[in-house]
Formats: structure tokens, sequence, C-alpha cells
């Protein structure tokens, strides 16, 4: 009976080595899988294209703002029985929208997007407090002082407002 028990033990330890042995994995095997994994994170960060996805981001921002500002600017002439904000003219001219707490106190001068700080210039967001908690900028590289977005009132009294400052191919501006 002792013989029989010993060599069951010994069939016994035999397998659980040879469960043992076949239980872990291959370098190989490790290898291929780690392949795989790489290639697969390479192809969805290709697919991604986070780069694109971020001046995406920035554009719908522009969208946004540009919206706000025309919002704002109506709000104003319909609260103002029709009157144009400080700063607009209805000529046909952009200006650029910006503020400054130096010296010019603002600028809103003609030119559109190729535009500098003037000294003679009427101060848009003071007319538009009442309506935006604060001039929105470019989210790259807009300050209080060139935002880069400007405005265009035309002769017949349509609001244009444009961001100056857009990655697409496309112009974001928007009319009413």
């Amino acid at each position: 009976m002792k013989k029989l028990s010993a060599q069951f033990n010994k069939q016994k330890a035999l397998v659980r080595r040879s469960l043992w042995a076949k239980a872990g994995f291959t370098l190989i095997e490790l290898l291929v899988v780690i392949v795989i994994i790489a290639t697969l994170a390479v192809t969805v960060f290709v697919a991604l294209n986070p780069a694109e996805r971020i001046r995406d981001a920035r554009d719908a921002r522009r969208t946004s703002d540009v919206d706000s500002i025309l919002t704002a600017i109506h709000e104003y002439i319909v609260d103002s029985n029709g009157l144009l904000p400080t700063g607009l003219v209805a000529d046909g001219t952009e200006r650029h929208i910006g503020t400054s707490t130096g010296t010019p106190s603002c600028v809103i001068s003609t030119g559109g997007c190729n535009v500098t700080v003037s000294t003679n210039c009427s101060n848009l967001t003071t007319s538009l407090a009442n309506y935006l908690a604060s001039v929105p900028t470019d989210p790259n590289g807009g300050t209080d002082v060139l935002t880069r977005y400007s405005a265009l009132v035309a002769t017949n009294g349509i609001v244009t407002v444009k961001a100056c400052g857009t990655e697409g191919s496309t112009n974001i501006s928007s009319s009413r």
C-alpha cells in the first residue's frame, strides 16, 4: 500500500509540473501580442489625428464667439431703438474689435484682421457690457487689445462678425 501511495504521489507531482510548464507564455507569444497592441495603438492615434481635433475645437469656439458677438450687437440695437453700438458705423467698413486698459483705451479700427492699435477708436465693449461678460478673444493668440474678431455694418444695416484667425479651410463669419 505504501508503494502504491508513493507511486501515486510521484504521478501527481509529474502532472503538476507538466501543467505548470504549459501554463506560461513563450517569449515569442508575448512579443507577438505586444507588436499587435502597438500596431493597433498607432493606427488609432493616426486615425484620430489629435492636431486636427484641436484645430476643429478652436474653430468651433470661434464660431460660438462670432455668434455671441453678433447676438450682443443685435440685442443692443433692439434695446437702443435701432442705434448701433458706439464704434460701429453703417458704412461697409470692416472694423477690428478690441479693448485696452492703457493708451489707447480701445481698438475698433478699420482694416479688419490686418490692424494695429490705433489711437482713434471707440469702445465697443462699453456698449455691449450688458450683453457680454467680456468680449471673446481668439483661442489661438487673441488679446483684449486685438481680439482677432471684426465687425462690419453694411449700408443696408446688415451686421457681419468675422473670426480673423481661422485654422480650417473655411472662413468663420455670421451675418444678420
